[in-house]
């Protein structure tokens, strides 16, 4: 497994970002977000190709076919953010086999650290694959539809769930295509294959990977950017 391709989705609207154009197209210091994700990925020595998947009328993408010196393929993404990684994983190369594994990383996650791509790789490629992700540390409230506290939940055996996630590919393009038959959305590549019967691995990462969701999310990142290798 020294070598392998990321599948980014970048088909989303990103309406609660604000904005005049979809989140990964705004700017973060200077350039916009899906760049900053994109050169990060790529960076990664273990990383041989990227996959981004846009919207059939996207105006903002820059079309090339390399970055950082890697192969860059553009893919055509559905309404579902699972559509978009479906059609990312189709779009491989033919030299990516059913059994190899492949990555899909969030395009709103420019935060990443190499280190834990590479912790990601190296752990969850002895089973059936993973993602990253952390505990739930915080103390977790359950809230009516007024926003009142009615209970407090148990923490232990939750985490939160980040990205990149790691499957391989033929099983992981069987999990989403099963889940869209059967009108199912996933939220994530782990819960498509958790729905075949797999138990992705979870490989604890830094919080700092953060995914830019609101206005403020723009000057963590950009000051995380700085930090983060």
């Amino acid at each position: 497994m020294d070598a392998l391709w990321c599948v980014v989705p970048a088909a989303g609207r990103g309406v609660r970002a604000g904005g005049d154009r979809p989140k990964q197209y705004q700017p973060l210091a200077g350039r916009p977000l899906l760049d900053h994700t994109l050169e990060r990925l790529a960076a990664h020595p273990r990383i041989v190709g990227l996959v981004v998947v846009i919207a059939a009328d996207d105006p903002h993408f820059s079309a090339v076919d390399a970055i950082g010196g890697k192969p860059l393929i553009t893919a055509i993404g559905g309404g579902e953010r699972s559509d978009s990684v479906l059609a990312g994983v189709l779009a491989l190369p033919p030299a990516v086999a059913q059994d190899h594994f492949v990555l899909v990383h969030d395009a709103a996650r420019p935060c990443v650290r190499a280190d834990d791509i590479t912790r990601l790789i190296d752990q969850a490629g002895s089973g059936e694959g993973g993602l990253l992700g952390a505990p739930l540390r915080d103390t977790l409230k359950r809230a009516d539809a007024g926003c009142h506290s009615t209970a407090t939940e148990p923490r232990e055996g939750r985490w939160r769930a980040f990205t990149p996630q790691m499957f391989r590919r033929g099983a992981l393009a069987h999990a989403l295509a099963l889940a869209a038959a059967e009108g199912i959305v996933v939220s994530d590549e782990a819960m498509a294959m958790e729905r075949t019967g797999v138990m992705p691995l979870l490989v604890e990462g830094s919080e700092d990977n953060i995914k830019v969701t609101t206005p403020a999310d723009f000057a963590l990142a950009e000051f995380l950017l700085g930090r983060t290798r």
